[in-house]
């Protein structure tokens, strides 16, 4: 029978560990001695914090699965998985980043091994405090699995590398604003300003002086020199928005100065040298347009250096309240967001949103043109054009891949009370996540009391200990 001891660690923020052993307790006190040597300091787990953490197994199991997706969160936090003894099988190893973990080793006892181990947790410490700084949490809200992911990767690439970046994803989902985000946290000594040009204001006849610049004359109507995007965003980033617009003729004129960063002014005679972080984004799908000879492949190869799309609204569901809280919040003489009437809030989560968040921040200024005094929102303050028509019904959340996920739970002889359970734990989990910890507030939107909440948690946590909270770290 598999045992488990619990051990957890601080470097300087929260950290969960957990191990899933068979046999004495030699393991812990070495892998903790290691540990200590590499300057990581162990604790006890509890059940409360978020952070990076460390799991420690010698077998793949289900349960050490489940025990993968409570403390991620279902990919939510990172965990780094660590074979004691033997490797895992690929397959063994393919079902715990599944399951949640960012990534599977095999422990080595060497002084290197928990020296990278070290700095492997220094550096997701340092990208989830720049995701909880109000950098991030004012201007990029949401925490739904889908959109944390992606800022979790871009908040690494940008800070650690200078890199091209190509942003895709539909009309409003953010990417100026994580461009701008990009450009904040590059790390460039002497950092220059950010410089954004929109493709599709670009007019042919003068593309070439919009980007390179020209020579005094250059030109009919040319009677000064003039710098164009490439000499303004030296020493900084160039935001290239709705980079799929630019015509054949033009990409094939960017290859040179993208890839070398040295141009030609129109008209010029002199190269002259840029130095720029090129981050570039699109509503199309380039790949497709590259397939299509729309869109030369040379380039797209030498702007996504890393790519990332952004989510639409409608694949981070959870995110909308907490969205629109904060566009009233903005919005709000006082700065204090109005609570919501629950026909409202139902209301925003079953409305469409073809304009993502823009779309819906743009509701959210009606609706609070509307509102007066401090009670809440009501339905009433609901632009008559945006409220449902009488056949509006309540949304119908058991989907099909609920049924899916019970359907398969059967099969693999999963009972009914352990399927109760793990929905309850999935939706307190969720809850408690969606509301920053907030137990107050994730017992309502559970429709439990407080010390429900509260109690069974201690109740989860007494029987597994799978949550952990860290101790100050030590000097």
């Amino acid at each position: 029978m598999v045992s488990r001891k619990h051990i957890g660690y601080a470097m300087s923020c929260r950290v969960w560990h957990n191990f899933h052993l068979r046999g004495t307790n030699s393991w812990q006190s070495t892998v903790c001695a290691a540990l200590s040597a590499a300057g990581v300091t162990t604790y006890p787990l509890s059940d409360s914090g978020r952070g990076p953490g460390l799991l420690f197994f010698d077998e793949v199991t289900p349960a050490l699965c489940q025990c993968t997706q409570e403390l991620s969160e279902s990919g939510r936090e990172r965990v780094l998985a660590v074979a004691l003894g033997q490797q895992p099988t690929n397959s063994g190893i393919w079902s715990l980043m599944e399951a949640g973990a960012s990534d599977v080793l095999t422990w080595d006892d060497s002084t290197r091994f928990t020296q990278d181990l070290a700095l492997r947790l220094e550096r997701w410490q340092t990208v989830n405090r720049v995701l909880e700084s109000s950098l991030v949490t004012r201007n990029l809200v949401g925490q739904s699995p889908a959109w944390r992911d992606v800022l979790r990767q871009v908040v690494e690439v940008a800070h650690v590398t200078d890199a091209p970046i190509y942003l895709t994803g539909e009309s409003g989902t953010g990417k100026e604003l994580m461009a701008r985000l990009i450009h904040s946290l590059d790390c460039r000594p002497r950092k220059r300003d950010l410089v954004v040009l929109d493709c599709t204001t670009v007019v042919p006849s003068l593309a070439g002086s919009e980007f390179f610049g020209h020579e005094k004359g250059a030109f009919t109507g040319a009677f000064q020199a003039r710098e164009g995007a490439f000499a303004m965003a030296d020493g900084g980033t160039l935001f290239l928005d709705e980079v799929g617009e630019l015509p054949l003729e033009l990409q094939a004129q960017l290859l040179r100065v993208v890839q070398e960063k040295i141009y030609k002014r129109v008209g010029g005679n002199s190269w002259l040298k840029t130095e720029f972080r090129l981050v570039s984004a699109t509503n199309r799908s380039l790949v497709e347009e590259v397939g299509c000879g729309k869109f030369r492949s040379d380039l797209y190869y030498r702007i996504a250096g890393w790519s990332f799309r952004l989510p639409p609204l409608r694949e981070r569901l959870e995110d909308i309240l907490p969205l629109a809280r904060h566009f009233m919040a903005d919005l709000a003489p006082d700065g204090a967001s109005p609570e919501l009437d629950p026909p409202v809030a139902e209301f925003l989560l079953q409305r469409r949103y073809p304009g993502n968040v823009r779309d819906l921040r743009q509701l959210m200024v009606r609706i609070m043109a509307r509102h007066v005094g401090s009670g809440p929102v009501t339905v009433g303050d609901i632009p008559d054009e945006e409220r449902p028509r009488c056949g509006f019904t309540s949304f119908n959340w058991c989907d099909p891949h609920f049924e899916e996920a019970i359907r398969n739970a059967l099969v693999f002889g999963v009972g009914l009370k352990e399927i109760g359970r793990s929905a309850e734990d999935t939706a307190v989990r969720i809850a408690v996540g969606a509301e920053a910890g907030n137990l107050q507030r994730a017992a309502k939107r559970l429709g439990v009391t407080d010390r429900a909440l509260q109690l069974r948690r201690a109740g989860r946590q007494n029987g597994s200990g799978t949550m952990a909270e860290s101790s100050p770290p030590s000097a």
